[in-house]
């Protein structure tokens, strides 16, 4: 039972933070770019071998040819990105590897960033709401 409830509260804090976190109009994305206090961001992300890659899919994603979560679900070397389209849903500070969380707090919401490496690989990582 104990391991049940424990389940059933971190779950809830999980949708929570869906709710919390709202998209947000570019008024409001370029005044949280700007802040140095954001402590959430929601982010989408795929993950691949080389950097090449990476930023192929950025250029395809860009251009138009397809969308970042088409290419999550059919690129990405993480699960999330095959059932979610790379949504991470809503992470705080010190929640994901270092050059992770620097690239998802400093990057403007809905903009792709450069390829980030990491000891799993490359992220283009998306970022679709802070607070």
């Amino acid at each position: 039972m104990k391991k049940f409830l424990t389940v059933l509260f971190v779950a809830l804090a999980f949708i929570g933070v869906g709710f919390i976190m709202e998209n947000q109009t570019e008024v409001s994305a370029k005044s949280n770019y700007e802040s140095p206090n954001r402590t959430m961001v929601r982010a989408s992300h795929i993950l691949v071998d080389t950097q090449d890659e990476a930023l192929k899919l950025k250029s395809d994603i860009e251009s138009g040819k397809i969308s970042f979560e088409d290419a999550a679900a059919k690129y990405s070397k993480c699960p999330s990105g095959r059932r979610s389209g790379g949504d991470l849903g809503g992470f705080g500070r010190g929640q994901m590897v270092k050059p992770f969380e620097d690239a998802a707090f400093s990057a403007p919401v809905g903009e792709i960033t450069e390829p980030v490496k990491t000891q799993f690989g490359y992220h283009l990582i998306k970022v679709t709401a802070t607070k």
